[in-house]
């Protein structure tokens, strides 16, 4: 077994709805068919800022601003490669600039973005993983942290 690996995800909040966040569907990798935040692997030397501000505009093209820490979940995911064991990092943040729609930057991982609420996101959730349409670390974090709210986090940071 190897050491756990440190992943960031980002709560990227519309500008004027707050409350919505924008959600991709997982292609092509672990979790392949789950929603997913923006996000990717922590790099040797950089900031959980400097990394969900990377992976924002790698993956949707989106610059964002005011990034801030909202929580973290310990992760050890079942599959078909074997365990996988991650520390996610969770941040907030919001758009920079005019609004603009989230792009496909790589559709080979992601089959789109779209706007969701975190309320919608606790109704469609199950509480079993193995049904669950949410990426595992999303799950975990329903689960880890109860009455989680990302936006209350964000705006009280």
């Amino acid at each position: 077994m190897s050491n756990p690996r440190v992943g960031v995800a980002v709560f990227i909040f519309h500008p004027s709805t707050q409350h919505a966040f924008i959600i991709g569907k997982r292609k092509g990798s672990h979790g392949a068919g789950t929603y997913a935040l923006p996000g990717g692997h922590l790099e040797h030397g950089e900031s959980f800022s400097a990394c969900a501000a990377r992976e924002a505009m790698e993956e949707t093209g989106l610059a964002i601003d005011k990034i801030r820490f909202l929580t973290a979940t310990n992760d050890v995911m079942e599959g078909e490669g074997g365990a996988k064991h991650y520390v996610t990092i969770f941040m907030g943040a919001v758009m920079r600039g005019e609004m603009k729609e989230p792009e496909l930057l790589e559709p080979n991982k992601c089959e789109g973005w779209y706007w969701i609420r975190w309320t919608s996101l606790e109704t469609a959730n199950t509480g079993k993983k193995e049904k669950s349409e949410l990426f595992q670390p999303m799950t975990d974090l329903m689960e880890q942290r109860p009455g989680f709210c990302p936006w209350d986090v964000y705006s009280k940071g």
